[in-house]
């Protein structure tokens, strides 16, 4: 062929997409019962505002960003995650001035150059929320309440909840020294990543999967927090425990992001391979005021919809069939061929999902279409019938068949 695709992208097809489909509605229908409202921010933004809000330290910045000049002579860049565009656009636009927490989703495809692996793409989709304003720890809990019931109304099982506290920048500042004078007896033997953390941000250190084995030992970060973060760990804790949403504490989950403060969590669950991470997220108190707005608080989440959908295939779910047929209507005669066209467009603007022949196939391979679309019912239109003002309804998987009067087929399938 001339022309593939990129590597580290995908076409999503038609028989896959509807599984997509079905994980983007469970998603807006949760978000909206959650009280939860859309944003769509542009794909690309300046450079900047990654850098200072992601993290001039991690990898999404150092290693992984599509970063381009346009012909403006401007630094843009393709956006890696989805909670400093939000920001951003919560700044630009004044949101901060309503008088209610700041509640938004947003379900789109972000960006990274990343070795390819199963569920990793260069190209991927996330569904994410932000919660701007409130300092609660129910709002944290809410939010994480949020993902998990994501989960398990799409229909996964398995998923476990992590969480951990980061604490604040200064609790952060006295637990470095801690881990530095843990981390230095072993610095030759660690990887090259984590000597480069060790220098300027060695809680990030904790996050490698390569010599995750050597942290055993560790200092923890929760026997160094102060008491306004204790306390609101615990609320978090005890809020979860009072929704019933499972969840166990790891002391070395800190994400992979500079701004986090408070609560961290992840989604944990097996099935796509090495990777076991398939969403997460935090509290995110100096974000809004490092990327230029009013000193506000914030916590959010990031679901991957890739390693969601490939868990759905792995487990086999059974999904509701988005793409199902309701009737497959079969055109035999001139005059029925005609009026097949308008009855096919009454129904669909009825609200009924419908479908005909476009082939001029013969009665038989014309049901088999039917069989193949998973249609309810068939109706069989023919000339003699359309005198009539009848036609024949036909119920796919009993096969019983009847005769209904042609100006009420609509309602007749309504009803049924």
């Amino acid at each position: 062929m001339a022309f593939q695709k990129s590597p580290g992208t995908q076409d999503i097809l038609p028989g896959v997409v509807e599984r997509w489909q079905y994980a983007e509605q469970k998603a807006r229908d949760i978000c909206r019962r959650f009280n939860f409202r859309e944003i769509r921010t542009p794909i690309f933004e300046a450079t900047e505002l990654f850098q200072r809000g992601v993290g001039e330290t991690t990898d999404i910045v150092e290693k992984e960003m599509y970063t381009f000049t346009d012909r403006g002579d401007r630094s843009i860049t393709l956006r890696p995650e989805g909670t400093a565009g939000v920001v951003r656009s919560y700044v630009e636009n004044k949101l901060f001035g309503e008088p209610d927490v700041s509640k938004l989703y947003y379900i789109g495809p972000m960006f990274r150059y990343e070795r390819q692996q199963a569920g990793r793409y260069r190209q991927f989709h996330q569904f994410g929320i932000e919660a701007l304003g409130s300092v609660d720890p129910a709002i944290d809990a809410e939010v994480i309440a949020l993902g998990y019931t994501f989960y398990k109304e799409v229909g996964l099982k398995g998923v476990r909840v992590e969480i951990n506290s980061v604490g604040t920048p200064a609790v952060r500042a006295a637990f470095r020294e801690k881990l530095l004078a843990f981390l230095m007896p072993m610095r030759d033997q660690l990887c090259k990543d984590c000597q480069s953390r060790m220098e300027r941000n060695p809680l990030r250190v904790l996050d490698c999967k390569t010599d995750q084995a050597r942290f055993e030992e560790a200092p923890s970060i929760l026997d160094s927090l102060d008491e306004e973060c204790n306390t609101h760990f615990d609320k978090v804790k005890t809020y979860l425990t009072d929704m019933g949403i499972p969840f166990s504490i790891n002391p070395r989950l800190v994400r992979g992001l500079d701004y986090y403060t408070h609560t961290a969590f992840e989604y944990k669950a097996e099935g796509i391979g090495a990777i076991d991470t398939i969403g997460g997220g935090g509290r995110y108190n100096g974000l809004v005021a490092e990327i230029g707005g009013p000193d506000q608080p914030g916590v959010g989440l990031g679901l991957g919809l890739e390693r969601t959908i490939m868990l759905l295939e792995h487990q086999q779910a059974e999904l509701d069939n988005a793409h199902q047929i309701d009737v497959y209507v079969v055109a035999l005669g001139e005059a029925a061929e005609r009026e097949v066209t308008r009855l096919v467009y009454e129904l669909r603007t009825s609200g009924i999902r419908a479908e005909r022949d476009y082939l001029g196939r013969k009665m038989k391979a014309q049901m088999k279409s039917a069989d193949r679309l998973q249609a309810r019912y068939t109706a069989i239109l023919g000339d003699d019938e359309l005198t009539r003002g009848e036609i024949a309804l036909k119920e796919m998987a009993t096969g019983e068949q009847r005769v209904v009067a042609l100006a009420s087929l609509a309602s007749e399938l309504k009803s049924n």
